[in-house]
C-alpha cells in the first residue's frame, strides 16, 4: 500500500485528464484507515462497507471543490463520520423498538457473531465498553484512541471545541475503566 501526500494527491487531481489516478492515489492512502473508522462507529462488516462507499463517492463528486481550508484527511474523516452517523440513524429508525440501549446491544451481539471480527475475548470487552457509551462520546474515543488524532483535528472533523471534546474524552475513559473494572 502507497501513501501519497494530500498536496500530490490534489496536484494530480487537478491535472487534466488524472483525476482517475488520484482518485486511486486517495483510495491507496486513506480506504483503509477510512473503512476501520466506520467500522468502529457501526461495527458490522456491512454497514462499515457502505458507508465506506458512500463516502467515497462524495469524495469523488466534490474533491474538485475541496478548498483546502482543512487537510484533506480532515474533510475525509468528515464525510466518513457523517455517513456512519447517517447510516446509525437509518438502522435506528429500521429498528421496531428506536431505543439507544436496544440498538447499541444489536451492535454488541452483531460483533460477537461476526465472523470479520478477530479479537480476542479483551478486545470483546474493550468493544462492549465502548459500546455502552453515548453516541458523542463513542465517536471522540475511537477518534482519539483508534486513530490517535489530535484534538484540533478532532475540532476539525466533528465542529466542536477542543475543550468539548477533552471533556467528552475523560468521561468516557472513564465510564470505560469502570465498565471494565466491574466497578
Amino acid at each position: 500500500m502507497s501513501a501519497y501526500s494530500d498536496r500530490e494527491i490534489i496536484e494530480k487531481f487537478k491535472t487534466p485528464g488524472q483525476q482517475e489516478t488520484a482518485f486511486r492515489m486517495l483510495m491507496d492512502t486513506y480506504q483503509e484507515r477510512l473503512y476501520w473508522h466506520c467500522r468502529r462507529m457501526l461495527v458490522s462488516h456491512e454497514d462499515a462497507d457502505d458507508a465506506l462507499q458512500n463516502t467515497l463517492i462524495k469524495v469523488w463528486k466534490n474533491l474538485e471543490n475541496f478548498r483546502q481550508e482543512s487537510e484533506l484527511f480532515t474533510w475525509l474523516f468528515r464525510i466518513a463520520t457523517n455517513e456512519s452517523l447517517s447510516q446509525i440513524k437509518r438502522r435506528k429508525r429500521h429498528q421496531a423498538n428506536t431505543d439507544d440501549t436496544f440498538y447499541d446491544g444489536k451492535l454488541t451481539d452483531t460483533l460477537e457473531t461476526d465472523p470479520w471480527f478477530d479479537g480476542d475475548e479483551i478486545q470483546l470487552k474493550l468493544q462492549k465498553a465502548i459500546h455502552t457509551l453515548p453516541e458523542k462520546q463513542r465517536l471522540v474515543f475511537n477518534l482519539r484512541y483508534y486513530e490517535e488524532m489530535k484534538y484540533e483535528e478532532m475540532s476539525e472533523v466533528l465542529e466542536t471545541s477542543v475543550g468539548a471534546l477533552k471533556a467528552s474524552y475523560h468521561h468516557a475513559a472513564k465510564k470505560i475503566e469502570k465498565y471494565l473494572t466491574g466497578e
